[in-house]
């Protein structure tokens, strides 16, 4: 058994989201707002709005991953509630962190076009697993991705340990 990991550096982090915005800037796509998908989008979709030179930002919240391998029966959208009428009408880049079975990915792209938002979607790794292709992505990976910000747990965690 192999325990071959995709590691993501800060480094490297700052050349894919510069990457994405270029690619993004490239297309033509101008959005007035990045909406993260919180917690993984959080930080890419901050770093890819100051790539844009995007100010309008906001975060959608929403749960899937319960922890390491494990997931709710379907991701679900938590408090506090974006202000989705505001986005109505928009030009809306809808950034999170990975596409790994893309449900997540699906159900907030399908909300904001409810709402009647241009929906374009970023994420830094997209998985064969997906169900939704994204508009840009930096890198395709079948393995677990090890990103700066999550792979040591909470402190949290690292206390009860």
């Amino acid at each position: 058994m192999t325990d071959e990991r995709e590691r993501l550096s800060w480094d490297d982090f700052g050349a894919a989201t510069r990457d994405i915005s270029r690619a993004i800037v490239a297309d033509g796509f101008h959005p007035e707002v990045v909406v993260a998908i919180a917690r993984g989008g959080l930080l890419p979709g901050g770093a890819i709005a100051y790539g844009l030179g995007a100010k309008n930002c906001g975060a959608l919240n929403v749960e899937f991953y319960t922890g390491v391998g494990t997931v709710l029966d379907a991701p679900e959208v938590l408090p506090p509630a974006l202000d989705l009428s505001y986005l109505s009408g928009r030009r809306v880049l809808l950034v999170d962190d990975v596409a790994d079975s893309g449900r997540t990915l699906d159900l907030a792209v399908r909300l904001l076009n409810r709402q009647g938002a241009d929906v374009r979607s970023a994420v830094i790794y997209t998985k064969p697993t997906t169900i939704i292709a994204p508009d840009y992505s930096w890198r395709d990976t079948s393995l677990w991705i090890e990103f700066p910000w999550s792979h040591l747990g909470s402190v949290q965690e690292e206390d009860a340990a």
